[in-house]
């Protein structure tokens, strides 16, 4: 299958720089998307973004993807950026989602609330399941979700990069079909632009790099409300 990628980035308006990290690499045939979202707005925020897609583009670049090798690479971002963070006290963590493709499937995984979506004939999915308190709300009805404690639970992060207890990630294998857009986004992107705006984006027959420019410029104009990070990938 060909394949047609592209991943932009912008700080947007709270932050003072911008503490999410993007790669996209990789052969034609074989490309490696990367979205990591530091927690907060510190070193250690810096550190664990940079540290994690550095990680895990290195244990990934040789090798069949399999799962084990999607596992093992996050097991090492975890041990790095654990180790890492002992050498200040505030928090070292980020989010991680990472898609490698190989031939007509893909796989995908996933720590914390980063997510991956696909538009595939007209219907956008959501694939990966946010690791936060408020998805467990959401999904059990435990509040509503425009509620006071949903928005205080969208922080709780139950799984990141960094945890001390190194959990492990989500790992996804999904087939690949001419016309699917896979995109991976930061929640810059996931919490500020919304499901039809997103689709509408997504399913516009655009270039990814164009897909992208749009979709950081939508989460601006819905008040840019955090770092923003794309990565889009077109199956031809």
């Amino acid at each position: 299958m060909k394949l047609s990628v592209a991943g932009d980035t912008q700080v947007g308006n709270r932050y003072p720089a911008n503490f999410d990290v993007l790669a996209v690499e990789g052969s034609p045939d074989r490309p490696v998307l990367v979205v990591a979202d530091g927690m907060g707005s510190g070193r250690g925020s810096a550190f664990a973004g940079r540290t994690t897609v550095d990680t895990f583009l290195e244990m990934t670049r040789t090798g069949q993807p399999t799962a084990e090798l999607m596992r093992a690479a996050v097991a090492e971002c975890q041990r790095r950026v654990i180790d890492g963070g002992r050498a200040w006290p505030e928090l070292t963590g980020c989010t991680l989602t990472a898609l490698i493709v190989d031939g007509a499937q893909a796989w995908i995984t996933q720590v914390g609330d980063s997510r991956c979506y696909r538009w595939r004939n007209g219907l956008l999915e959501q694939l990966t399941v946010d690791h936060t308190e408020a998805w467990l709300g959401a999904i059990n009805g435990w509040w509503p979700h425009d509620s006071p404690q949903a928005h205080t639970a969208r922080y709780h992060l139950l799984r990141f990069i960094g945890h001390p207890d190194a959990p492990e990630p989500d790992v996804l294998n999904v087939a690949l079909r001419p016309g699917d857009v896979l995109c991976l986004c930061t929640d810059g992107i996931g919490e500020e632009v919304s499901y039809r705006k997103l689709a509408q984006i997504l399913g516009s027959g655009a270039t990814p790099a164009e897909m992208c420019t749009s979709l950081l410029a939508e989460a601006m104009a819905t008040g840019g409300n955090d770092n923003a990070t794309v990565a889009i990938a077109n199956v031809i």
